[in-house]
């Protein structure tokens, strides 16, 4: 072979491993590409989930969980990292590496994980603590005993090395705090420990208890054919419940491989896994609570039923009926102490015996204690972050669980108050930090041997609880405010200021600072009515240019300018025909039907001379009615302003309101659907009113009388004109006049004045009760009224849904759906105000109501026709 033929082999050769080394670059390319949209698809999956290893090195991937675990550097600043013994290493398939890592915790009464959802107060969550001991110190210990706590309340005593097994503590919590905190509390029974902590968001479930929390005590997947896997979570499980398998005597187990609507069915807020629903219990009656049902089998003989009842302690449910592949939870609505008994029968026109594909029963966690008043919370961190406080113990709540920060002192109220803080020798420089005068509650404050400068605020002589204030041994400078000195003086306030040498004590010192030359007070007086005359000017020029949106009584509303239509007083008699039909009648006046000259019907509420609602109420309706527009809200056609002369001119609403059409002499009697569209429309138009305004507005008298109805039976609220529009997000207002309706008033409200969009909230829960049983909020009985909520407690208890339901309906109705209408209803009114859902949850709950009975209608009927409007509207400001 010649030279040149050998040189053309090195070339193809070269050519060659060049294309493989090619190949294989971009092979571990497309590889680590799709590596990294799996990791992608995943974490967006993820989205809700807070996974923290806790002792772990670096943030990762489990492979077999599908699940993201983040360090828990961010979330803790106290406690060790380490590992389990080597011998102890476990390779738990659904827990993967989390368990041999831990973080202990030597030092310290308490260590607390700060968790900070994005969706933040007012949600559910569902919180899971791990504890694997694993021999991590060589030790061998046998009596390690410590507590966990939830925020401010106990949740369970961790005794993680009584089996030398590993253990894991889960509760779905109520949070009422942007801020969740997990606390581990030392005992004496040993050093505290953790492996790993998990936060899933669970608003979109159906588990919600906001007086107490849900522990389970048993999440059981019935006959489940799996013997080699006993653990069900995530992904299965879109919410990452751990299940395990578990199989019942006096039972046949049954499985199927048919694929079942789990993740994308409206009628299964509960969304189990689907190896779950895949296995049941085929048994003679005789069982308990939170029961999940699916029917796995086809029904191939025609006129086959599946239908049962549960009795749950005594209690019975149902009857109950399923469709095939369709889940189904039926949740227990009490409590008992001791055992829980429950068994499932057959009914008598059954064809087919009961099933149960698996249940759970938690525990009803009560939460007796409340966080620190937030206030005071956000005012303490604040002043912790100001000075770079770094204590141990200065982390969770300040006030519980247990003790205290040092330092701090709380009362005994609930919320509880910081009323005392000794930041003295704590080397605290640069100014007194404005955060002290948020604690309005304080009574003594020490800042005293520290390196703070600057001047002393006045502003303590205003906090009204503060007796003593030491000051001593800093570098302030300047004068003592004579407020200060006077309740010094006074024998109102413990006032310690020695030991700074640049701080005058003296009166003179306030008279000096206080003298100006005659010149300099005059030419500073001078310039003050210069720019005085100017912003009055300049706000005078903004004034005349802008909309007009601004109502007062001396220009009266001549210079609105609008779509909305003004008319002169003997237009609205025109309109009216001489006031010829009465159409209703409330504290504003009486309203009249009216024909516009292009043919439109209106409605003109005209102010009666009598009325309790005078000008300022007219006014401050039109000026809400013309800025708010929502097509779940009555709008306003014009108005007219004359004199004594004043109407209100709207749509006209054909088929009048609710209470009328709920009425038991009604002609036009509402079905289930029409209900629940009517609710969804209602729902719509308040959480425009809380959510899509700013300032938020609250109804104040929300009831069936102002649901008006369109033609189709598209429901709008009417008389919110005369709500109250709040400045604030917190929006809540004292106030001393009579709100509201009797049996739709907020027992909170009527008992401290206390309003707030919450009081809608209630409202809106009484209303919907009207919608569910077709009774009147108070209902009329021989021996007086019964409200409505005592009338339906009982049938509650009972689970007796039949005679809940309006019986005019004559059973037309999902009995599942109705369920849960009634408990979105109750959840809307709890005593306390706090305990109560957003209307945006109660939109979205009503609407996967309606979802969920359209759906069943399409079943039976093969199609479905859709009026459901689900838009977004444009939101104004009403700043």
């Amino acid at each position: 072979m010649d030279g040149g033929q050998i040189l053309l082999s090195y070339i193809k050769v070269w050519v060659i491993l060049l294309f493989l080394s090619a190949t294989f670059q971009n092979s571990k390319l497309a590889a680590k590409n799709a590596e990294q949209d799996k990791k992608r698809k995943l974490a967006a999956e993820n989205s809700g989930f807070v996974s923290i290893d806790c002792g772990a090195k670096e943030d990762y991937l489990d492979g077999n969980t599908g699940i993201t675990y983040k360090t828990d550097k961010d979330f803790i600043s106290t406690g060790k990292n380490t590992v389990v013994a080597r011998e102890h290493y476990l390779t738990t398939l659904y827990f993967g590496d989390m368990v041999n890592s831990l973080r202990t915790f030597p030092e310290g009464k308490r260590n607390c994980y700060t968790l900070k959802p994005r969706q933040g107060k007012n949600q559910n969550y569902y919180v899971r603590a791990f504890f694997y001991y694993g021999n991590y110190d060589s030790k061998n210990q046998t009596q390690i005993k410590f507590d966990l706590y939830l925020g401010v309340n106990y949740w369970a005593t961790v005794q993680p090395v009584k089996d030398r097994q590993w253990h894991y503590y889960n509760i779905i919590h109520y949070s009422v705090t942007d801020t969740i905190y997990v606390c581990l509390v030392n005992t004496g029974f040993g050093v505290p420990f953790i492996n790993g902590l998990d936060l899933r968001f669970m608003n979109d479930s159906p588990y919600r208890s906001m007086d107490r929390s849900l522990s389970p005590v048993v999440q059981a997947d019935l006959g489940s054919h799996q013997s080699q896997n006993s653990i069900i979570r995530y992904k299965d499980d879109v919410f990452d419940r751990i299940w395990w398998l578990y199989n019942l005597t006096d039972s046949v187990s049954i499985g199927t491989e048919t694929n079942i609507d789990i993740q994308g069915s409206t009628n299964d807020p509960y969304r189990l896994p689907v190896e779950v629903l895949r296995t049941k219990e085929n048994f003679t009656p005789e069982f308990r609570v939170y029961f999940h049902f699916a029917e796995i089998f086809e029904q191939t003989a025609p006129g086959k039923l599946r239908e049962f009842t549960i009795t749950l302690n005594g209690l019975n449910y149902g009857p109950f009926t399923l469709e095939y592949l369709k889940p189904l939870t039926i949740r227990s609505n009490i409590t008992q102490e001791g055992q829980v008994r429950f068994s499932i029968d057959a009914t008598l026109r059954s064809d087919l015996p009961p099933i149960l594909n698996a249940f759970e029963i938690f525990v009803l966690w009560p939460l007796p204690d409340s966080p620190t008043n937030q206030t005071d919370v956000d005012a303490i961190m604040a002043i912790k972050e100001a000075y770079m406080i770094d204590r141990v113990d200065w982390q969770g709540d300040p006030c519980f669980p247990l003790s205290t920060w040092t330092g701090l002192q709380c009362n005994n109220d609930n919320p509880p108050r910081i009323i005392s803080l000794n930041l003295s020798s704590s080397q605290l420089s640069g100014n007194i930090a404005v955060s002290l005068l948020n604690l309005r509650a304080i009574q003594s404050l020490d800042l005293s041997n520290n390196e703070l400068t600057g001047a002393v605020p006045a502003a303590f002589a205003q906090l009204p609880n503060l007796t003593i204030l030491y000051l001593s041994r800093n570098k302030l400078t300047g004068a003592v405010p004579y407020s200060l000195k006077e309740k010094s003086n006074n024998g109102q306030l413990q006032l310690s200021l020695d030991g700074n040498p640049d701080l005058c004590l003296m009166d003179t010192c306030e008279k000096k600072q206080g003298s100006f030359p005659v010149p300099v007070i005059a030419s500073v007086i001078s310039v003050s009515v210069l720019l005085l005359l100017g912003i009055i000017t300049i706000f005078w020029r903004l004034k005349r240019g802008r909309l007009n949106v601004s109502l007062s009584s001396s220009v009266g509303l001549s210079s609105l300018k609008s779509k909305n239509q003004q008319f002169t007083y003997t237009e609205i008699v025109s309109i009216t025909n001489n006031f010829q039909t009465i159409i209703g009648e409330g504290g504003f006046g009486k309203v009249y039907l009216g024909n516009l000259q292009d043919g439109r019907q209106v409605a003109v509420k005209l102010l009666s001379q009598s009325s309790r609602q005078g000008y300022k109420e007219f006014l401050a309706e039109v000026k809400l009615l013309i800025i708010v527009h929502h097509r779940n809200l009555v709008s306003l056609v014009g108005y007219c302003n004359e004199q004594e002369n004043m109407a209100l001119v709207y749509e006209y609403m054909a088929n009048g309101n609710l209470k009328d059409q709920l009425l038991e002499n009604s002609t036009n009697m509402l079905n289930w659907r029409e209900r629940l569209q009517i609710a969804v429309d209602a729902a719509q138009g308040l959480e425009y009113l809380h959510n899509g305004c700013r300032p938020p507005i609250v109804h104040r008298d929300l009831k069936s009388s102002n649901i008006l109805l369109t033609e189709n039976l598209q429901a709008k609220i009417a008389d919110f004109g005369l709500s109250k529009a709040f400045a604030t997000e917190g929006d809540s207002h004292v106030i001393t006049d009579p709100a509201g309706t009797p049996g739709y008033i907020d027992p909170e409200f009527r008992a401290s004045g206390n309003l707030n969009k919450k009081s809608d909230v209630y409202s809106f829960g009484i209303l919907l009760c009207e919608l569910i049983t077709g009774q009147p909020p108070l209902i009329r009985g021989h021996n007086g009224h019964t409200h409505i909520l005592q009338w339906v407690s009982p049938l509650v208890e009972r689970g007796d849904i039949q005679s809940i339901i309006d019986p005019r309906l004559k059973g037309e109705f999902n009995t599942n759906c109705a369920w849960k209408v009634l408990e979105i209803a109750l959840s809307c009114v709890p005593p306390t105000s706090t305990q109560r859902p957003d209307m945006s949850d109660i939109l979205g709950e009503l609407k996967e109501c309606l979802a969920m009975e359209m759906s069943s209608e399409m079943s039976m009927r093969g199609s479905v026709e859709m009026s459901l409007v689900l838009g977004t509207d444009t939101a104004p400001n009403l700043r």
